[in-house]
């Protein structure tokens, strides 16, 4: 594909083209989908980028660098379906398999492994690169529950339910994998007591 020109005007009233040519809002949920889609993307370029200038090149930090890379290039796939007219098919239109899930769940229990279990809720933050993580996650999260308010009145792929769905407890171990590699602090949440009764 070769873009020529950013600016096209056909969309200053308020329209946007799906793929197929359908004209819908560009409020509408089909939209906000893969728009927060986008938006996810872009949150995990961000990582990308913080983990790049990470002083120790070590071999966890070229394993997230692979792994975020093949999540970026999956999630324009994902995008790509959703902004998609249902009933629609193009030539080499992208797809989300079973298999693509699977290996979330592989990545998870890889990093799993030098994980100790958790024993309290984990307050976001630490390094720069967990924090922008655990970020990542919510936005996941919200693309997730959209792409579930679309499904109910319009066709999504199971599959693409079920890679956000995975992709975002990915992205809570990945933040807790990098403290772990980096060297890096996990708050965990602290409970108030309870005051005494006066």
């Amino acid at each position: 594909m070769r873009i020529t020109k950013v600016y096209t005007r056909t969309g200053d009233a308020g329209q946007t083209r799906l793929a197929g040519g359908q004209q819908v809002w560009k409020d509408c949920v089909r939209v906000e989908a893969y728009g927060t889609v986008d938006e996810l993307n872009a949150s995990i370029g961000l990582v990308r980028a913080l983990n790049a200038e990470v002083a120790a090149k070590t071999a966890a930090t070229t394993q997230l660098e692979e792994d975020l890379r093949w999540v970026q290039n999956k999630l324009f796939d994902v995008g790509s379906i959703l902004a998609t007219a249902p009933g629609q098919t193009f030539p080499n239109m992208p797809t989300v398999t079973t298999q693509d899930v699977t290996k979330l769940e592989q990545i998870i229990d890889r990093c799993q492994e030098e994980l100790a279990p958790l024993k309290e809720f984990i307050l976001p933050g630490g390094g720069k690169v967990s924090a922008t993580l655990h970020q990542a996650r919510t936005i996941c999260r919200r693309a997730e529950r959209i792409c579930i308010r679309l499904s109910r009145d319009e066709p999504v792929a199971a599959e693409l339910n079920k890679y956000l769905n995975r992709l975002s407890d990915a992205l809570f171990v990945w933040a807790r994998w990098v403290s772990k590699t980096q060297g890096e602090p996990e708050f965990l949440w602290q409970r108030e007591s309870a005051s005494p009764a006066e």
